[in-house]
């Protein structure tokens, strides 16, 4: 049978871990006044990064990035202060807290305190559900006026009904 080293057991040898090069490590300068002396001996370098040790450039925003936010026509219709008025006193008159009214119409909490803040894009589903939960009528954002148009010759003396065509005689 030929002679085979096997090891059969733990290796019980002494192990150093982590301290075999402490005795020729430089130790790293705790003050910007051991920095430079380091670096007048020649041990330590340093350089410059720009840009490191942040998201700067993700907070600063561009010249056309402001004036896109700052422009009206991306701004969003906010619920109206007389509906969010109408909403909390209707809610308070029925005894209600927000989480009742939410959980009633299938909302979130933060739906309701949203649209009492004044904070809420107005979505004409949830004003229709939260007017049936309180019974009553809520005012509702108005559209924007159209440009009238003047029916020149066409429309007789009492104009044109509503909805309609001209009236006739």
């Amino acid at each position: 049978m030929p002679n085979t080293n096997i090891q059969t057991g733990q290796d019980w040898g002494s192990v150093n871990v982590g301290r075999s090069g402490a005795a020729n490590r430089v130790k790293v300068p705790k003050s910007a006044a051991g920095v430079s002396r380091m670096k007048a001996m020649g041990i330590v370098q340093t350089e410059r990064k720009y840009g490191a040790g942040g998201n700067a450039s993700a907070h600063t925003a561009s010249v056309n990035a402001r004036k896109i936010e700052e422009s009206d026509e991306l701004k969003h219709n906010k619920v109206d202060k007389s509906l969010s008025k109408a909403i909390q006193q209707a809610r308070m008159a029925k005894k209600m807290t927000q989480k009742d009214l939410a959980t009633k119409i299938n909302e979130k909490p933060q739906v309701i305190g949203e649209y009492e803040n004044g904070k809420a894009i107005p979505n004409g589903q949830i004003i229709v559900k939260i007017e049936r939960a309180l019974g009553c009528k809520l005012p509702r954002p108005g559209k924007k006026p159209a440009a009238k148009k003047t029916a020149g010759g066409t429309a007789a003396k009492g104009g044109t009904v509503r909805g309609g065509p001209p009236k006739r005689r």
